[in-house]
């Protein structure tokens, strides 16, 4: 039977993409791991491979077109054996209308599954895998009943099984949890336009990454217990220090920003402070070994948050490097989805635009986000009481109370605030 090749899910937050090229047409050969098309998505443009083999009978959407659902067919594959007319009256559904994703009784699901089942599983219902995929759990002897299939209506295809031995083969009858996908409330656009009707503005339609961050942002305020904790840092040995070392290290074409620094001062902190390096992850809570910082970074329409992971482990000039080129690929939206996900804990300095200081939004599911202002130069009392100048760096820590409590955050602020005020220590 035509196997639908569905819109796939290329990041935990896309809803839907736009179908930027087609590299295959209809009539074309393909196996498992073939490029097939390029798709746009709520943050970056990525490659689609194939994961079954067989011959493209069908292509539902043209290049170009945009607000593909997630889980839409886009195009029809046939099988050995198969040709354009078992397809039948296959056509494009509509780009704004998403699939219900309502429970199908066995006799449906049979009907809508691309493949004939391999097996049973325990409770009678049927297994339905792609022949690839039925030839190489043979060969290892693996039950599928517990496989979880990523193909179309769930179906076992090749990726799933390959790297699957008949010992770490999952039970039957795992399930996964749902993932609720927050909603933007509030008035309708129809209702704000009569508010200024006969005002000239603009009208801009949203793109797939400001959809995402309206929603996440969104969810995180209104799901996420968010406390605060504030301090002021004192950066004259640190920019002291900074210029020891850019110029030690100008002839390799190295240069440390402040940014490198905070970076590398939480990646410490939270091995200092183990308890406060963990994430929210609903009924539990994970608390990571390794300290995998985001770094928050502004690009035309939106944001990116890309992960320096065991940042504890790595260089001042290491960090800085990955750092720069996590941003430049970030501004041209080539990461890949690994490279902005996970971390438990997040940075956004807004200090180069001059801000003193301000709130940061949590992004779930990390644990706390560290909101940073410009380093100004401010009277203080010094230690020998007498009245003085420095450099004042004004932070903000915000806080997920349902994984950090006060006074834990506050022990990982107090031992950010050591780390940047003592630079030294943190390459001992």
């Amino acid at each position: 039977m035509p196997i639908e090749i569905l819109m796939p899910a290329l990041s935990p937050t896309m809803e839907e993409g736009t179908l930027a090229k087609w590299l295959v047409k209809e009539g074309d050969t393909v196996s498992s791991g073939d490029v097939m098309c390029e798709i746009e998505t709520d943050k970056a443009t990525m490659e689609f491979e194939a994961t079954d083999e067989g011959v493209i009978g069908k292509i539902l959407f043209a290049e170009g077109t945009e607000g593909v659902k997630v889980n839409t067919a886009i195009a029809v594959l046939l099988e050995e054996g198969e040709s354009a007319s078992d397809i039948g009256a296959t056509s494009a559904p509509k780009a704004d209308a998403a699939p219900a994703p309502t429970p199908k009784t066995e006799p449906e699901a049979a009907k809508a599954a691309p493949a004939p089942a391999v097996a049973n599983k325990t409770d009678g219902s049927r297994i339905f895998a792609s022949p690839l995929a039925r030839r190489i759990a043979a060969q290892k002897g693996l039950d599928l009943g517990g496989v979880k299939g990523s193909g179309p209506h769930g179906r076992i295809v090749k990726a799933d099984v390959e790297g699957l031995s008949k010992s770490d083969a999952p039970k039957a009858g795992a399930a996964p949890a749902a993932q609720a996908t927050a909603k933007a409330t509030g008035p309708s656009s129809d209702a704000i336009a009569k508010m200024y009707e006969g005002r000239e503005y603009e009208e801009i339609a949203l793109n797939g990454m400001r959809k995402t961050i309206a929603a996440r942002l969104t969810e995180a305020k209104q799901t996420v217990p968010h406390f605060y904790l504030r301090r002021d840092i004192q950066l004259d040995a640190l920019m002291a220090f900074r210029a020891q070392l850019n110029k030690q290290l100008e002839p390799r074409g190295v240069k440390l920003s402040v940014n490198d620094f905070i970076i590398k001062a939480c990646a410490l902190a939270l091995q200092q402070v183990p308890t406060a390096n963990a994430v929210w992850a609903g009924d539990k809570v994970f608390q990571l070994k390794p300290s995998d910082v985001a770094v928050a970074v502004a690009i035309e329409g939106g944001l990116f948050t890309p992960v320096l992971k065991d940042a504890e482990m790595k260089s001042l000039s290491a960090l800085s490097a990955e750092m720069k080129d996590l941003a430049a690929r970030a501004k041209d939206r080539k990461l890949a989805p690994h490279e902005y996900q996970g971390g438990s804990f997040a940075i956004s300095n807004l200090g180069m635009f001059g801000i003193d200081n301000f709130d940061a939004v949590i992004n779930p599911p990390h644990g706390a986000i560290l909101a940073v202002g410009a380093g100004v130069k401010n009277p203080v009392v010094k230690a020998d009481g007498e009245l003085g100048i420095a450099i004042v760096m004004s932070v903000t820590l915000s806080v997920d109370h349902r994984v950090i409590d006060g006074a834990l955050g506050a022990e990982l602020l107090n031992a950010i605030k050591d780390n940047l005020e003592a630079p030294m220590t943190m390459l001992a």
